[in-house]
């Protein structure tokens, strides 16, 4: 089948998008290749189609679990066979997945960029017939971007062991140099680079700088009918606001890594399927979500990054039909902004003091813990040792991009099983509890190698086999735990500090001390640019961003806020200065602003508001609450 017919066959689509036929043309014939696709843009059609055509396995190498999970389940519902291998599974299920992959039975293998480190994949690797390379989200390999991962530093090692296969790097969101370093540090030394444009003709940027956001908010949502996402800071907001909407009659829930994952899929879905209007989130939601009708995205909060803004506003118009993205913004946040530098790299001696008080808290012994995980309460930690939540989060990070740990708020560990018991012996209980052997068998059918090995099971497989409740598949496996037949370790879906090194004394903790403070200065760097584009009143928002991303001959839109304010005329100069002076004259005496327009014509009011902004601006005058307006100085 050629791209197309498959295109058809698995996505019923007549035609491909712009560039991703290209792109795909590209793949086949064996070149590196990079592609830069805004959000939305269908990048996986772009690995998916040409993979399906060639003969062998598709790596494909991913940083979130969620995303992984979520592109595992649409190619499957698809009917193409696939497997995942995360930082969730054990040693023997890994083992089995690679050697299934050996025999051919996955046409795509997603794995996390730590498990290309591990042992058993490096000793397997060799055996696979491997086609394609594939990384996505690729600008976390440059140090310089917005989202470091080290692990990913290790991706290249792997073209080593094989020679001549072709790669190809996919991301949303990169500037010049992170391009330049994503193709440096993948040793794609003569890949085809496509990059689409990234400005979006349907949708309009507008910032406001508000007294009352909620207000704004409110009033946005009540003039654009549709789906729409607001993004906040923190999770107790996104809780806060959803029921303040609800309050003023706007359907809304809210959505953030705290919760488990039956809430977040239940909302999502619910969210898809048009029956909640307006989720109010975290940076959590969005990720893998193709909901081609949003209307709106509203930033109820200001990201810290021109990267994260642009790829969180781009979830909205992605059919092509007009959509807003809204920045609600005051005096305060600019300050937050300013002195997040400084919250973000924290001098290196708090950086070793929170890493040591880390270690208390998990009460690990120096030496010891590499390749563990352990349960990790943010909250809990930062009341327990009186320190600021924010500066805390930030130190895990940077601990992070040092190679100490990974911290996972929304891991998810599923159940583990593991018989206790001779075989003779289980035989024996299920005679005698024969309302438990239905549960036995299936768990022994379902789940290869389960007898002799810790196994990962999942409660809702097992409930729709046997057609009885989740809950009481809970229970019977509680029983089961308790009479000794098998060790059942339920589910975690709290955060998880993986251990990737064994815990060093604080004084003797590594930091790479020159790249620490060069990550420092390419933060401030798109902290800036961040704060520019919040603050421009003349340039064209989707020319800025376009800019900042190195396009460099983008034009105007003509939609977002500052091209819409350049196109109402002015008055003249002459003009300007007749209506200046009337005003003054009129404002001599309490009038109201509605009193000065009714003393000039209709087709004037542009002009009365434009000069009426002007002598505000410059404290000429005072518009109260009330309308009134009154002179400051004559």
């Amino acid at each position: 089948m050629n791209p197309n017919e498959i295109l058809n066959k698995y996505w019923g689509f007549d035609s491909f998008r712009p560039m991703q036929e290209d792109i795909i043309n590209s793949v086949l014939k064996g070149k590196d290749t990079m592609a830069l696709l805004p959000t939305g843009g269908g990048k996986s059609i772009c690995f998916q189609v040409p993979a399906l055509m060639m003969d062998g396995l598709c790596i494909v190498i991913s940083p979130l679990i969620a995303l992984m999970k979520d592109q595992e389940e649409n190619l499957k519902d698809k009917g193409i066979t696939v497997a995942s291998i995360h930082s969730g599974l054990t040693y023997y299920e890994v083992k089995c997945i690679l050697q299934d992959a050996i025999e051919g039975d996955y046409e795509f293998l997603y794995l996390s960029p730590e498990r290309l480190e591990t042992k058993i994949f490096k000793e397997l690797l060799p055996y696979l017939k491997i086609s394609l390379l594939v990384v996505d989200e690729a600008h976390c390999i440059s140090q310089w971007g917005y989202d470091f991962r080290p692990s990913y530093l290790k991706i290249a090692q792997i073209r080593d062991v094989l020679p001549g296969i072709p790669m190809m790097a996919l991301t949303a969101s990169a500037t010049i140099d992170v391009q330049k370093d994503i193709l440096h540090k993948l040793e794609m030394q003569n890949a085809t680079t496509f990059k689409q444009s990234f400005e979006k003709p349907n949708l309009s940027y507008s910032v406001f700088k508000v007294d009352s956001k909620l207000n704004k908010l409110i009033e946005i949502l009540e003039a654009v009918p549709g789906s729409s996402i607001v993004y906040c800071n923190n999770r107790r907001q996104t809780k806060e606001l959803a029921e303040l909407l609800l309050l003023n009659k706007i359907n809304a829930d809210y959505y953030h890594a705290g919760l488990n994952s039956d809430d977040r899929t239940l909302k999502q879905d619910l969210w898809i399927q048009n029956k909640i209007r307006v989720m109010a989130c975290t940076n959590a939601f969005g990720l893998g979500i193709d909901k081609p009708d949003v209307r709106t995205v509203i930033h109820f909060d200001a990201p810290e990054c021109l990267e994260s803004y642009y790829q969180e506003a781009g979830r909205a118009g992605r059919d092509g039909k007009k959509a807003f993205a809204v920045l609600l913004y005051h005096s305060s946040d600019i300050e937050t902004l300013q002195s997040m530098t400084e919250k973000r790299y924290p001098p290196l001696s708090i950086i070793k003091k929170i890493y040591q008080e880390l270690a208390n808290y998990l009460q690990l012994p120096i030496g010891v813990g590499e390749m563990q995980y352990f349960d990790f309460d943010l909250h809990e930690f930062v009341k327990n040792f009186h320190l600021d939540s924010y500066l805390v989060s930030n130190t895990l990070k940077i601990l992070e991009q040092e190679g100490h740990f990974i911290l996972s708020e929304n891991i998810f560990l599923p159940s583990r099983i593991q018989f206790q018991i001779d075989k003779d012996s289980l035989y024996s209980f299920e005679s005698s509890y024969p309302d438990l052997e239905p549960i036995i068998k299936t768990l022994l059918r379902t789940y290869q190698g389960i007898y002799d090995n810790s196994t990962s099971i999942f409660e809702k497989q097992i409930s729709r086999i046997l057609r009885i409740p989740i809950e009481e598949i809970k229970l019977q496996l509680e029983k089961l735990n308790r009479f000794g037949i098998i060790e059942y370790l339920p589910q975690k879906e709290k955060p998880q500090i993986y251990f990737l090194l064994n815990r060093a004394p604080a004084e003797y903790l590594y930091i790479d001390q020159d790249l620490y403070f060069k990550r420092k200065k390419q933060y401030q760097v798109r902290l800036d640019a961040m704060l520019d584009y919040i603050e421009t009143l003349d340039k064209c928002r989707s020319r800025f961003i376009a800019n900042y991303f190195g396009e460099t001959k983008a034009t105007d839109c003509g939609n977002c806020d500052n091209c819409l304010k350049r196109k109402k005329k002015s008055p003249s100069n002459t003009r300007f200065q007749t209506i200046l002076l009337q005003i003054q004259s009129l404002a001599q005496n309490s009038i109201s602003v509605k009193e000065i327009l009714n003393q000039f014509e209709p087709s004037e009011s542009d002009d009365i508001w434009a000069v009426l902004k002007f002598m505000e601006s410059e404290q000429m005058i005072q518009i109260g609450e009330d309308g009134i307006v009154k002179t400051e100085r004559m």
